[in-house]
């Protein structure tokens, strides 16, 4: 199911024992699953939350809450882009005095995190902020460090990170594409398009 310039990084089986791994891991850093708010960011956030609900549930006989977080209104980069399309935040209970695990598919220059941050400190003030990514690819742009990796996947400014879920894609795996730029012919062959 891969495209003819995709290559593949992480296979299903990977990325399961990823999931898994960060599950433990968020489970050791914080002496288990009392607390814990797990909030995935909208789109591919959302299942990867659920699956780590699911992992802690079967290790601690304790589902975690599981909120989804939409980061449209406050990302910084509406300049030259189309209306946003507004999905639904919900939180599942008050995150005073919790720990919050954002759970995101790929860290890429932080600016999604830290919009998810604004986000979320309107909703009250956590006992802390925890990340969990399941791919790092690295050309950070603002001070941010996961605390959960799946995978760290050095990469160009020049490629996409792609990570397929069953939930979203009917398949699962994590890919590498060349970014495609229209050449400059094409660009203007398109505006020009548009306008007519």
């Amino acid at each position: 199911m891969l495209n003819q310039n995709e290559r593949l990084i992480l296979p299903s089986e990977d990325l399961r024992r990823a999931i898994t791994r960060i599950a433990h891991e968020i489970l050791e850093k914080n002496k288990g699953s009392e607390g814990l708010v797990i909030v995935g960011l909208h789109t591919r956030g959302v299942p990867l939350a659920d699956r780590l609900a699911n992992i802690i549930e079967s290790l601690e006989d304790t589902r975690p809450p599981v909120g989804k977080l939409d980061i449209s209104l406050y990302r910084d980069d509406f300049v030259g882009r189309a209306k946003p399309v507004i999905k639904s935040t919900e939180l599942p209970v008050p995150i005073e005095d919790r720990v919050v695990v954002l759970v995101d598919d790929v860290l890429y220059t932080g600016r999604s995190i830290r919009a998810a941050m604004d986000a979320l400190t309107d909703f009250g003030r956590a006992r802390s902020i925890q990340l969990a990514v399941l791919v790092d690819r690295g050309h950070r742009e603002v001070p941010i460090r996961p605390d959960y990796i799946g995978k760290n996947i050095p990469t160009s400014r020049d490629e996409v990170v792609s990570v397929k879920l069953e939930e979203i894609d009917n398949f699962e795996a994590v890919t590498l594409t060349p970014k495609i730029v229209p050449e400059i012919n094409e660009a203007r062959s398109f505006v020009e398009e548009t306008k007519g």
